[in-house]
């Protein structure tokens, strides 16, 4: 179902694109050129085409590796976004790992220690997070780690002005510096990933906390763990088929934050300087870059896909009764 869902996709960004305001003619000629001039740009952009055609051109390119050239940086799209694709998912990634430890940590703390304080007050954390932008939590921690405490390095960028970059074999700075003995460059790279982390990390994790609690709550009330109560099961084992019950749907909420993750970072870019998809799509929508605009959400659609597929995978690995339905 891949390539129809894909083809639907398209289509939909291909619609959408074509309602943001502004004109990509106007933008790169500016309002000094003639008419004339400007109709000679669309007709070799191939906009004066119906859109139709043009939909059926854009699929045509896309199946041959062409995504269209950038207007806002001339270069092939598809250039543009697999040098900054490593970028955000070192961001996300990482942020990913640190909102699902400290959310299913939690939520399994207070699942089977329910009515503590520390229960109540992860609930009003979970409820908290859930509510402030993660671009404002950003600006809080840079005022108080970096510009008040000094303890973190300045938000520009994934790694020191004055530190070279690490030969690329993964385009993960931490991963490549220890691939190569960079170890400058490892510490780095660390040092500027703290702060986008942390402010990803606190407000996702709230999300985690929420469902993990529920589907626990859930699960410790059905009737196999009722009779495995009764029977005198050490905890240990209830705890542990608890946690194998409710493995594919917390899985799917962590491939679901996942997913957000990716469009979420879009203003954490822009407020740390990442260099990555998310800021390469807030400069092209300001300029009407149709080409990238299209790249970009079709690489997030891409990667959302590939993700919820490797999640029915690993639903058949943790539970194999699904082979069977």
């Amino acid at each position: 179902m891949l390539i129809p869902q894909m083809l639907g996709i398209s289509l939909v960004i291909f619609i959408l694109i074509r309602l943001i305001p502004g004109d990509p003619v106007n933008i790169m000629l500016g309002p000094l050129v003639s008419e004339s001039a400007r109709e000679e740009l669309r007709i070799k952009m191939g906009l004066m085409e119906p859109l139709p055609t043009q939909y059926l051109i854009y699929v045509k390119n896309l199946f041959k590796g062409d995504w269209g050239t950038s207007i806002t940086t001339g270069r092939p799209v598809i250039e543009d976004l697999t040098v900054r694709l490593p970028a955000t998912l070192e961001l996300i990634t990482f942020g990913l790992f640190g909102a699902v430890f400290l959310g299913v940590i939690i939520g399994l703390y207070t699942a089977f220690n329910s009515g503590g304080l520390v229960d109540r007050g992860t609930r009003l954390y979970s409820l908290a997070a859930g509510a402030i932008p993660d671009f404002w939590l950003a600006l809080i921690l840079i005022y108080f780690l970096y510009y008040s405490l000094g303890w973190l390095p300045a938000p520009v960028g994934r790694i020191g002005f004055l530190i070279e970059s690490p030969n690329h074999i993964t385009g993960f700075y931490t991963i490549d510096s220890l691939l190569t003995l960079n170890f400058n460059a490892f510490f780095s790279s660390v040092s500027h990933l703290i702060l986008p982390v942390l402010s990803l990390t606190l407000v996702w994790s709230g999300l985690v906390i929420r469902m993990t609690r529920s589907i626990l709550d859930e699960i410790l009330e059905s009737e196999f763990i009722i009779h495995a109560k009764a029977n005198g099961l050490p905890k240990k084992i209830i705890w542990k088929y608890a946690f194998r019950n409710a493995s594919p749907p917390i899985m799917t909420i962590i491939a679901v934050v996942y997913g957000f993750l990716l469009g979420g970072a879009v203003l954490i870019e822009q407020v740390f300087s990442w260099n990555g998809l998310g800021q390469y799509a807030v400069l092209t929508i300001a300029r009407a870059d149709y080409a990238a605009i299209q790249g970009f959400v079709l690489i997030a659609s891409i990667f959302t896909l590939l993700l919820y597929v490797f999640l029915d995978i690993l639903y058949s690995i943790i539970d194999p009764r699904i082979y069977f339905e």
